[in-house]
């Protein structure tokens, strides 16, 4: 059977990866399983040789000990496992002891070391169960203050954190081969190293500022320089070579930043090969994210058809198995190395980022996974790329990075006299290769060696030690014993047709209830031009807002609407509303509730599913009204109509839950009592600028869908999205009688809305000052109406010394910057702790160097404009006084053109006192402000003090830190080790106490009910006769 790949254009393959993108993973399959078909001897072959080498690992594990012997006992199957990863993970990386000794105190005091004692045959592995039992027990005492104080060495530190350090370093030694390139060859020098290849990779955490890329690269130059010392000429493939991961060497290897990446990173690539050409080794890229494979192909071209590498055979490329593109990446690059005219190095690899895989595509609402969802899928792909790069060694030289027993077997048998390479990781699967080169002593394998400190190779530490834990992982199962062999050698056909079951598709994440709204794959190119293509022609219509009562549009004066990002782009006109307009919606609506509190709450619900489905159809011609009106980036416009999908289907939901069936009630024998939830009337919903589709669709969907009939007010900034969406809704089949659209300015014809006797509640989003005046205009009435108000917050995030510095500042540029800072829930104060402020602030500063202001309509803009010229202004009031008061830390300039439109640059100031900030500010303007551990809680009760209580972060590896946190710190929505915008519907319930709004939480399990009345109809059963129930036996005991 001929497994060749079709002779085609490098354009069209490319297609055919875009198409594999997300397809169906079944569909995926079957045109790969022809790829791995063995006749009966190969099958026979394969099981006896994958029985032999896991009975031959199983006989000398004993023989590893160590640390080895130690991470097979406390894999991630066991609670004490996940707690040495956090320990790993963090300790050494925390400058201040203090900190230090907490992190110990809260991993090691809840664990059950006892559990571990004589599990393993390893002295090494139950001297260390005894030394974590006692410092356990120590920790855990209520005195452990006064006993750490007792163990104090010559050092002047604590002999628990001294030994733990110590222990962290061994497990480091595990993983990574040296600190230096130097220390590395060194080791690979030694006996039991000599039958190994190598492969260098300099480890550390991806580029965030340039003067990180900067380094990165320094260090790859100087690698290869290094390894062409000890270099002779000869096969290339038999000298140690190198590993680039391009996110280390640009700040911004990202699918937005396509053209200034292939600008500015292909040149140094470039740089790297032509040395490693003359060094005569190979460099093979890294690969990362799924989002970023598109990207690293279009750079890897680039550069391996400059004429500066011709007739280098050493430029190679990782290929990731568990991709569902991985099979037509391959037939790419056949194609391009048949254009080349020269091999390809090719590392096949199963794939390190799944679980960020699977999340990344739910969130987005893909229309599938970029990855296989099962193990025996990956493993079926891997060994179908396999033959297809064995199938062509005239184009590949195939590199095989495998710890699994049964692929390594049916490669052997499925290769024959072929040319490759097997591949490991430093510190894992040495046992299994070693039983290989027992049967096949002609055969190579290449060790894949990280370099680098300790802190920097933590973060790489924790997947190796997620990937050794997992209890689907080939490593962690061929050394347990309680696993039979069977069980361990399965082939991955079998595996397939056993277990059907799959992981949700990201649409159907919520199961029965409702679907997941359909995001857009912004890191398909292919997307990308339709979505671009479509938001032109979009962008060349002119809008209209008007009034809207009972389905009829209204007349008046009328203002232009211009776009806040080029003010010479007119949006649009608005017809402003009159007292009239608002008299005739008053009082339609007050005529049309009770019929639509009647009407079922199942056909209100589907009336609102419909609208979402026509949102979806509809999606890129509102994105670019929300675009140019509201001035949002292209992630924000969907997010935002996202978040309007969800909202219209979480409340058809909650309809159907809670207001289809009464609520049956316990009572006496002989009455019956049920409770519902009907409208109370007429809603007024008024909704802000800077969300002017998702919560302007909240407030109305939710109202609806609890009875009410509805009158809206957009804010006057952004009348024409909200315009838009009160006529998708009509289109829906919500009855124009029932809903109507108000326009005007909220001093005016808001408060006389607000005023009215006729309206039975209202749902504002919007300043504090505005709310305060909305809810004293209700006190006036007679009758105590319903406010639900989500205001605004000062929002602080504590980042203590144990958090990871890189993730803190990525975490802190979207809280604070993203959407221009104007957001509700955006970060404005950073409290770090004083020992690792510097380090951050540096890092923050630089990162802040790479962020993009621009036009919003452009895929690479990060920073919009600021809604209107007036609140620029405010902003740069705020800053004057900040100048005088504050520090400035940093400013980056606005870029050319930027006067066109209302544009103001991120600013972060460090301040003294929370208590400085008189108000909010709404804008890319952050303020720091440093603490001292011992003083956290004072940073608490700072928070507190401020009064509002909208969002909070937190980064820290500490849980008993983020426990007190979140007990003391009186606030709606925190968020912990990540940032802190974009709550998802129904996942995570928005809204703030304290000045920062009443309650209940938008898209939460309680909302609904706030736009309802409860109504108790209480029947006496009994009254026209016997009690049924009792006459029947019920409850009579008959013995």
């Amino acid at each position: 059977m001929s497994h060749d790949p079709p002779f085609q254009s490098l354009t069209s393959v490319r297609a055919a990866i875009n198409h594999a993108y997300l397809c169906e993973e079944a569909e995926q399959l079957n045109c790969l399983l022809p790829f791995i078909q063995l006749n009966e001897r190969e099958q026979a072959q394969v099981q006896a040789l994958v029985r032999h080498l896991v009975n031959k690992v199983r006989s000398r594990e004993w023989e590893e000990g160590g640390i080895g012997a130690l991470l097979h006992e406390y894999d991630l199957s066991s609670q004490e496992g996940v707690l040495l990863m956090s320990l790993a993970e963090a300790l050494l990386r925390i400058p201040d002891t203090a900190t230090a000794d907490r992190l110990i105190q809260d991993k090691l005091s809840n664990a059950e070391w006892e559990r571990h004692l004589g599990h393993s045959s390893s002295f090494f592995v139950n001297a260390s169960t005894w030394g974590m039992l006692l410092t356990g027990r120590i920790v855990r005492l209520e005195e452990s203050s006064s006993l750490f104080s007792r163990l104090i060495g010559r050092s002047g530190e604590p002999v628990i954190r001294l030994a733990i350090k110590q222990a962290m370093r061994l497990i480091s030694h595990q993983f990574v081969m040296g600190s230096t390139l130097d220390e590395a060859l060194r080791h690979s020098r030694e006996d039991r190293n000599q039958r190994y290849r190598y492969s260098f990779d300099m480890l550390g955490e991806a580029a965030l500022t340039a003067a990180d890329a900067e380094r990165y690269f320094d260090h790859y130059y100087h690698a290869i320089t290094v390894l062409s010392e000890q270099i002779s000429p000869g096969d290339l493939h038999k000298h140690p070579g190198i590993s680039v991961k391009l996110s280390a060497l640009h700040p911004r290897y990202e699918y937005t930043k396509r053209q200034r990446v292939l600008d500015e990173l292909s040149p140094r690539i470039l740089q790297l090969a032509v040395a490693a050409k003359a060094a005569n080794i190979s460099m093979t890229i890294d690969a990362e994210e799924a989002e970023r494979l598109d990207l690293s192909l279009d750079l890897f071209e680039t550069v391996y058809r400059h004429e500066l590498l011709s007739g280098w055979h050493g430029f190679g490329l990782a290929v990731q198995a568990y991709q569902k593109r991985a099979i037509n990446v391959i037939d790419w690059l056949a194609q391009l190395a048949r254009e080349g005219k020269r091999q390809i190095p090719v590392r096949l690899v199963k794939g390190a980022y799944w679980d960020t895989e699977i999340k990344q595509a739910q969130e987005r609402g893909l229309d599938g996974y970029p990855v296989f969802t099962r193990k025996a899928a990956t493993d079926v792909s891997y060994l179908a790329c396999a033959r297809r790069l064995l199938d062509h060694g005239e184009l590949f030289y195939p590199q095989f990075a495998t710890h699994n027993a049964r692929t390594v077997a049916t490669l052997i048998i499925m290769a024959g006299q072929r040319s490759f390479e097997f591949q490991r990781l430093h510190g894992m699967g040495e046992a299994l290769y070693t039983a290989v080169f027992d049967e096949y002593p002609q055969l190579k394998c290449r060790v894949y060696a990280p370099v680098g400190h300790y802190q920097e190779l933590l973060p790489y530490l924790v997947r190796r030690l997620l990937e050794n834990g997992a209890n689907s992982s080939f490593v962690n199962q061929i050394a347990n014993e309680q696993v039979t062999v069977d069980e361990t050698i399965t082939d991955p056909l079998s595996e397939l047709e056993r277990h059907q079951q799959w992981i949700p598709q990201p649409r159907q994440l919520y199961g029965k209830e409702r679907l997941n709204s359909s995001g857009i794959n912004l890191a398909d190119s292919d997307a990308q031009i339709h979505l671009k293509q479509a938001l032109e022609i979009a962008s060349k219509q002119l809008w209209h807002a008007a009034p809207i009562v009972d389905g009829h549009t209204l007349t008046g004066r009328v203002k232009t609407i211009l776009n806040p990002a080029d003010h010479t782009d007119v949006v649009g006109e608005v017809t402003l509303a009159d007292s009239s307009a608002a008299d005739k919606a008053l009082q339609t609506a007050y005529q049309a509730a009770p019929e639509w509190g009647n009407t079922h709450a199942s056909e209100r619900a589907a009336r609102l599913e419909r609208a979402a489905d026509l949102l979806e159809e509809q999606r890129a011609e509102l994105m670019a009204l929300i675009i140019r009106e509201g001035g949002r980036t292209i992630h924000d416009a969907l997010g935002e109509v996202r978040e309007a999908i969800d909202f219209c289907r979480y409340y058809a939901a909650q309809a159907r839950h809670h207001f289809v069936h009464p609520a049956i009630l316990p009572g006496i024998t002989g009455e019956s009592n049920q409770l519902r939830l009907t409208g109370r009337g007429v809603f007024i919903c008024i909704s802000p600028w800077n969300f002017p589709v998702s919560i302007f669709t909240g407030q109305i969907t939710a109202a609806l869908a609890a009875g009410n009939s509805v009158i809206a007010k957009p804010a006057a900034l952004t009348p024409l999205c909200g315009a838009y969406m009160v006529r998708l809704l009509h289109e829906a089949g919500v009855p124009k009688k029932v809903l109507h659209f108000i326009t005007g300015s909220g001093s005016e014809i808001g408060m006389k809305l607000v005023s009215d006797a006729r309206i039975a509640g209202v749902a504002f989003t919007g300043s504090n000052s505005t709310a305060c005046q909305i809810n004293q205009a209700l006190t006036q009435g007679e009758r105590i109406l319903p406010f639900i108000a989500e205001t605004g917050g000062q929002n602080g995030m504590i980042v203590d010394s144990s958090a990871l510095p890189e993730q803190v500042v990525k975490d802190v540029i979207t809280s604070a910057f993203n959407s221009a800072g104007q957001r509700c829930s955006a970060l404005r104060v950073l409290f770090l702790q004083q020992e690792v402020s510097e380090q951050i602030i540096e890092m923050l500063s630089g990162a802040m160097d790479e962020l993009l202001i621009g036009n919003p309509i452009h895929l690479s803009t990060d920073i919009g404009p600021i809604i209107s010229l007036s609140a620029c202004d405010e902003l740069q009031r705020h800053c004057e006084r900040m100048d005088r008061e504050a520090r400035l830390i940093k400013a980056i300039p606005l870029p050319q053109g930027s006067e066109q439109g209302s544009y103001f640059a991120p600013r972060i100031y460090e301040i003294e006192r929370f208590s400085q900030l008189q108000h909010e500010v709404f804008g890319p303007i952050l303020h720091i402000i440093r603490y001292q551990a011992s003083y956290l809680n004072e940073v608490v009760d700072a928070i507190n003090h401020s009064g509002y209580g909208l969002t909070l972060g937190i980064h820290s590896r500490i849980n008993s830190i983020i426990d007190y946190i979140t007990r003391h710190v009186r606030c709606g929505n925190t968020y912990v080790n990540r940032n802190m915008i974009g709550a998802v519907v129904g996942s995570q319930p928005f809204g703030g106490e304290g000045l920062s709004g009443t309650g209940p939480k938008a898209g939460g399990p309680h909302y609904l009910q706030r736009f309802a009345t409860e109504r108790v109809v209480t029947i006496n059963t009994a009254a026209v006769g016997g009690n049924v129930a009792l006459l029947s036996g019920g409850g009579i005991d008959k013995k």
